[in-house]
């Protein structure tokens, strides 16, 4: 009888694993003793690759080349969607043109469709899909509209597919401030700051790291009952005041 709990030789597939939080998720699978298979934009040797992962390349943005990925991997058990755009989302919304604003949408949320919609019917029994958000979703900053509208959707979106293709569960991670190199444009005496002001303020009095968010997708991955569910790992983000 298969172990739902265990991810002892299943097959996890992680689009944007290549760094950050999906990089932690895809070292938390592997130490569970899964198979994972990175993706991501750069190509396979200008990462830094422990040899523990099989690599793969891919455009969120160009459904070719994500439905040509899953047809490469075959058969799959979990699949975990962090990939996020690093260009066109902030800025004013008066001050953003409709050709940046789609551009993030099409990378963040069509991307994470397309994923989805590629992987389920090569989905394994007892298997799942799960996305990454952030808490834009549900505390909206100016500058950053398009960020929180993406992520609503893709959390909307993953509610609606654990109804639609069920058995399999479909859930969404929703980070706070983690300690990743989506904070590598601060110096090193910025980023300690940054630190610093995100304990103080958060009631777990520490910043979020990437292990924490790849506690969490192991979670998801492998908790049978659990399904069309946002997992908010911000330690207490949405109960205080923002930063």
């Amino acid at each position: 009888m298969q172990d739902l709990h265990s991810l002892r030789g299943r097959r996890v597939v992680i689009v944007g694993g290549t760094s950050g939080m999906g990089r932690g998720a895809a070292q938390a699978a592997a130490d569970a003793g899964a198979e994972v298979i990175v993706v991501g934009r750069r190509p396979a040797d200008q990462r830094d690759s422990t040899g523990r992962f099989r690599h793969e390349t891919v455009d969120m943005t160009a459904p070719a080349s994500l439905q040509a990925l899953f047809e490469r991997i075959g058969e799959l058990d979990h699949l975990l969607v962090t990939a996020t755009p690093s260009t066109g989302a902030t800025g004013r919304f008066l001050e953003q043109d409709l050709e940046r604003a789609r551009a993030f949408m099409d990378g963040k949320f069509f991307g994470s469709w397309v994923c989805a919609h590629e992987a389920a019917p090569r989905i394994r029994p007892g298997g799942s899909i799960t996305f990454v958000t952030g808490g834009a979703a549900v505390r909206p900053k100016a500058g950053i509209s398009i960020i929180s509208a993406a992520f609503r959707a893709l959390e909307t979106l993953a509610q609606g597919l654990a109804i639609e293709l069920g058995p399999i569960r479909v859930n969404t991670i929703r980070p706070g401030y983690t300690d990743s190199e989506m904070w590598g444009f601060l110096d090193e005496a910025a980023r300690d700051e940054l630190r610093r002001k995100v304990a103080a303020a958060m009631p777990v009095r520490r910043m979020g790291t990437v292990e924490d968010i790849g506690h969490a997708a192991v979670f998801l991955m492998t908790n049978p009952q659990v399904t069309g569910t946002v997992l908010e790992i911000t330690g207490g983000e949405t109960l205080v005041d923002a930063l």
